[in-house]
Formats: structure tokens, sequence, C-alpha cells
């Protein structure tokens, strides 16, 4: 069985997102490159650096599922109706989207919380890994000890005033670090959480 991991790209300040929810400039990486990464079953196609394209391939391969929030959900407009990685996608909420709920829908809503997610994803993924996204969601995953590792795509800049992804914890977490790749505008940690 696979990991359960969570992975954002953060400004040096530790930002994922403007405070108005933009990742526009964050995201500047994806396109900096000339190594091109198509992103399955979305039709997007990625410019990285050929570091940056190893990495993300790594990433994009080890994915059996992804367990999100209801935000995150919305933000993104439920990805075009195709989530990310074209793999089953649970959505943490307290209020399931009506439009969704149907025998064809590519999400699986679940109420009872991250926990019963990421039980429920795992029985997916075979050794592949859950990928954990969402600000108050990975918050909870971490808080539950239930994550595994973590991923920051670090970009070289500075917010200024955003969405903290860690600013909330409340807690003290120790972290391994396992690799530093560079790439261009970009610097990928990938570290193992201490249980």
């Amino acid at each position: 069985m696979g990991n359960v991991v969570t992975g954002f790209t953060m400004s040096l300040d530790g930002f994922i997102a403007a405070l108005n929810g933009d990742i526009g400039t964050l995201f500047k990486w994806y396109y900096s490159g000339d190594t091109e990464v198509p992103l399955e079953g979305t039709g997007m196609t990625f410019k990285m650096s050929a570091a940056s394209a190893r990495y993300f391939n790594s990433l994009a391969e080890t994915t059996g599922a992804i367990v999100t929030g209801r935000g995150d959900f919305d933000v993104s407009r439920a990805w075009g109706g195709k989530p990310p990685f074209n793999v089953p996608t649970f959505v943490v909420t307290h209020n399931p989207p009506q439009d969704w709920l149907k025998p064809d829908s590519p999400f699986t809503f679940v109420t009872d919380g991250v926990e019963s997610a990421i039980v429920q994803a795992k029985q997916v993924v075979g050794n592949r890994n859950v990928v954990v996204g969402g600000t108050q969601i990975v918050q909870q995953a971490i808080k539950a000890g239930l994550i595994d590792e973590i991923f920051i795509e670090l970009a070289s800049m500075l917010l200024g005033d955003g969405i903290s992804l860690f600013g909330h914890l409340g807690q003290h977490v120790t972290l391994e670090r396992l690799s530093v790749t560079e790439g261009t505008d970009v610097t990928h940690l990938h570290y193992r959480v201490v249980k």
C-alpha cells in the first residue's frame, strides 16, 4: 500500500495562494521550461524544466487517489468534471453538491470526516499514494497523524500575504528531508513526517 502524502506550491514566505485564492504567479514554474508535460485527462500541457518534469511525472505516476475539501472542489469548479491525474477523488464536505450526486460522478463525497475519506481512498489505490489537498483538510490530516510525506514546490518569490498552509497548524511536527530537486523558478522539497 502507498503512502498518504500532500504537496503544494508555496512562496518563500509560506503562502500557497493570494488572499483571494489566486495562484497564478506561484505556478510560473509550470511554464518556465522547455519540457512538455501533458496532464492526463485534462488536455493541459505544462512546459517545465527537465528536472521539474521528472519530479512532476514521478508524483503523477504514484498518485492513486485524491482526498480534498469542498472549498478546493468549488474553487477549481470541479476541475471541469475531470479529477486531476484522472484518479478517484474523495471530497470531504458537510453538504455534497446535488449536481454531482449521480452514478457516473467521478467524485465521492464523504460527510464523516477526513479520516473516513483517507480510509476509503486507501481501499482503491493499491500500492499507489493517496494525495491530500485543500488547506483545512491537510491541516486536519496532519493533526490526526495521517500524513506520511510532504512535497513542497518552493516558488522563487515572496507573496507578502496570502493563504498559509501551515500557519494555523498549532502543533510541532518533525520532518526528515528525503530529497531536494532544483528546477527553474522552483525548488522541489520532499519530506517524511517523523511519527
